[in-house]
C-alpha cells in the first residue's frame, strides 16, 4: 500500500500519539472544574493555545478551539455575517474555495439574502488579487479566500488582499487548513482577521481545530454552539482536552518543517515523470506548495482506478470524492469533463519516497494498458 493522500488526512506523529495516550489516561477531568485536576488540565490546554497562537503570530486569547476547519469556517463566516447584517450583506469569495466555504455562502445567500461575489480564478488556479479588490463595494463586510488550494496546491495572494481589506475596513477570513505549518503565516503581516486551521492536516488528531479571531473581545460573532460560556462564549461544550493537547504537540513538532526539502525533491521528481509521459500538469510550477500535485492522465477513468488501486490518492477533495463528477476547482480553471474525470491529486507527506512515485506511475501505466 502506498499512501499519497496526505492533503485529505495524515497519520499521527509519534510525539502526538504518545501525548494522546497519556492524555486520555490522565486528563479525564473537566478542564472547567475548579478542583486541582481540572485546573491542571486547563493549564495544559492554555499551553497548547499559546503554542498554536505563537505559530501564526497571534495572542493566545485570540484562539478558539473548534472541531476542525469546517467548524472554524462556519464560525468565522456565518458567525460574523449574522452578527453584522446591519453593516452590509455582501461577501466576496472565490470559485475554488473548499466546498465548506461555498456551502456557507450558499446558505447565507438563500436563507439570509446575502449577495455573494465568486471570483473566477486564473487558468493557473490563482485568484487575481486585483479582481477581488475590484469587487469590493460599500456594503462588503467580509472577504474569504483560502491560503492554499486543497486540489491544486496554489498559493493565493493573501497579503495583497489582506492589505486592501484593512484599508477599507472589511474583515478578511482565510482558510489555512492546507498551509498551516507548510508555509509562513503571520496574521499581522498578512492583515488576517479570521484564520481557520485543523489538526489532522498536520499529523494531529481528527476532531480538533482552531479559529484565530483578531481582537476577539471587540469583534462580535454569532455563536454556532451555545453552551455554558466555554471559549469566551463563542463555542459551548466541554473542551476535548486530549485532542487539544495532541493538536498542541503536532504544532510544536518540527518533523513537517524538517521534511519540506525532501517533499520538494519528490514533488519535482513526480512532475518530471508527468512531463516525460506527456501527461498534463494542472498544478502550476510556481506559486504553489510542493505537497500537492494535480495532473491529468489521458483516457484514465479515476472513478474506476482510484477505488481499485493499491496506491491511495484522490481525484479531488476527499470531502466530495465519492461523487463521480468533475471537481468544481478543475472546472473553474477550464478543464473539460473528460480532463476533469481523468485527473488525479497526489499529496505528499513526511513518509513519502521516490519509490512511492515509481509505484504510482507503474500502477497507472498498467491500468491504462
Amino acid at each position: 500500500m502506498v499512501y499519497l493522500d496526505f492533503s485529505a488526512s495524515t497519520p499521527l506523529l509519534t510525539s502526538v500519539k504518545t501525548e494522546l495516550f497519556r492524555a486520555f489516561e490522565e486528563e479525564y477531568s473537566n478542564p472547567s472544574s475548579i478542583h486541582k485536576a481540572g485546573l491542571a488540565s486547563a493549564e495544559k490546554i492554555e499551553l497548547s493555545r499559546f503554542n498554536i497562537a505563537d505559530t501564526i503570530g497571534a495572542y493566545p486569547s485570540e484562539i478558539i478551539f473548534t472541531s476542525g476547519a469546517s467548524e472554524s469556517n462556519n464560525l468565522a463566516i456565518k458567525g460574523y455575517a449574522l452578527a453584522h447584517q446591519h453593516k452590509g450583506k455582501h461577501i466576496i469569495t472565490s470559485g475554488i474555495e473548499h466546498k465548506c466555504v461555498l456551502s456557507i455562502c450558499n446558505f447565507l445567500e438563500q436563507e439570509h439574502g446575502y449577495s455573494i461575489t465568486y471570483i473566477k480564478p486564473q487558468k493557473d488556479g490563482i485568484v487575481d488579487a486585483d479582481a477581488v479588490i475590484s469587487a469590493m463595494r460599500e456594503d462588503t463586510i467580509l472577504v474569504s479566500i483560502m491560503h492554499v488550494n486543497n486540489e491544486l496546491g496554489t498559493i493565493q495572494p493573501i497579503q495583497k488582499i489582506g492589505e486592501a481589506c484593512y484599508q477599507r475596513n472589511i474583515k478578511f477570513h482565510v482558510d489555512a487548513a492546507q498551509s498551516f505549518k507548510k508555509i509562513f503565516i503571520n496574521v499581522d503581516e498578512l492583515n488576517i482577521d479570521f484564520l481557520s486551521i485543523s489538526a489532522h492536516k498536520i499529523y494531529g488528531p481528527k476532531g480538533i481545530g482552531a479559529l484565530y479571531i483578531r481582537d476577539k473581545r471587540e469583534v462580535k460573532l454569532q455563536p454556532l454552539i451555545h453552551g455554558a460560556g466555554q471559549e469566551s462564549n463563542l463555542r459551548g461544550g466541554t473542551l476535548a482536552t486530549p485532542l487539544i493537547l495532541g493538536f498542541g504537540v503536532a504544532t510544536t513538532d518540527q518533523t513537517l518543517e524538517e521534511n519540506y526539502i525532501q517533499i520538494g525533491l519528490i514533488s519535482s521528481y513526480l512532475k518530471n515523470k508527468i512531463k516525460e509521459l506527456g501527461w498534463k500538469l494542472n498544478s502550476p510550477e510556481i506559486n504553489t506548495i510542493p505537497h500537492i500535485v494535480n495532473f491529468t492522465v489521458p483516457t484514465l477513468k479515476t472513478q474506476i482506478y482510484i477505488p481499485n488501486a493499491n496506491v491511495y490518492c484522490s481525484n479531488g477533495s476527499a470531502c466530495s470524492s465519492l461523487n463521480i463528477e468533475v471537481s468544481h476547482v478543475l472546472k473553474a480553471i477550464g478543464l473539460s469533463n473528460d480532463e476533469g474525470l481523468s485527473s488525479i491529486r497526489v499529496s505528499l507527506g513526511i513518509n513519502s519516497k521516490k519509490e512511492d512515485i515509481d509505484m504510482l506511475i507503474f500502477s497507472l501505466k498498467n491500468f491504462l494498458n
